[in-house]
């Protein structure tokens, strides 16, 4: 099919999962039909070992227009970065599943916020302030899982934008 885009195993590197697994900061984007974009900074991130699904975790209240969006069109981009190195990667799809978060998951989403306490207090802010960022009810929250398809290094300098090796778009 022309333009669909192709990830697979081997679209990120070990040390991209690693960065994604770390509990980095991680904001979440998609837009409506007519191009229009929506975001907002998850509460939680996951990643399967070998990198081939995501799950992103979305305070629903704060949400509305993004998980909507999600929603209509399955599109979805999202940014992880380390707030103290700035080293950041992105990652695109073109199809989500959006579930409620399960009562299971409730201890990725603290192990996630203890990570981003840790992130923050790097870059001097305190975790008080991460708390209330990051503040969310169990059943508020929405999952959105998906398989990544297109990957691109944007930590700032010269590779900025580049896509990642075995990221591409199909012919």
């Amino acid at each position: 099919m022309t333009g669909k885009t192709t990830g697979g195993p081997g679209l990120l590197s070990a040390e991209h999962i690693a960065l994604i697994d770390s509990g980095v900061s991680t904001i979440v984007a998609s837009r409506d039909a007519a191009q229009r974009p929506s975001l907002m900074r998850a509460v939680g991130a996951s990643i399967t070992p070998q990198g081939d699904r995501i799950t992103v975790y979305l305070n629903r209240p704060s949400s509305v227009q993004l998980l909507a969006d999600l929603q209509a069109t399955g599109h979805i981009a999202v940014v992880f970065s380390e707030p103290s190195t700035h080293r950041t990667v992105q990652v695109k799809a073109g199809a989500v599943q959006l579930r409620a978060a399960l009562p299971a998951e409730s201890e990725l989403l603290q192990r996630y916020l203890r990570a981003m306490e840790g992130q923050l207090a790097h870059v001097g802010i305190r975790a008080e302030q991460t708390r209330a960022m990051l503040a969310h009810q169990l059943a508020d929250v929405v999952a959105v899982s998906f398989a990544p398809e297109q990957a691109y290094d944007q930590t700032p300098g010269p590779k900025a934008g580049s896509q990642l090796p075995g990221s591409g778009v199909r012919a």
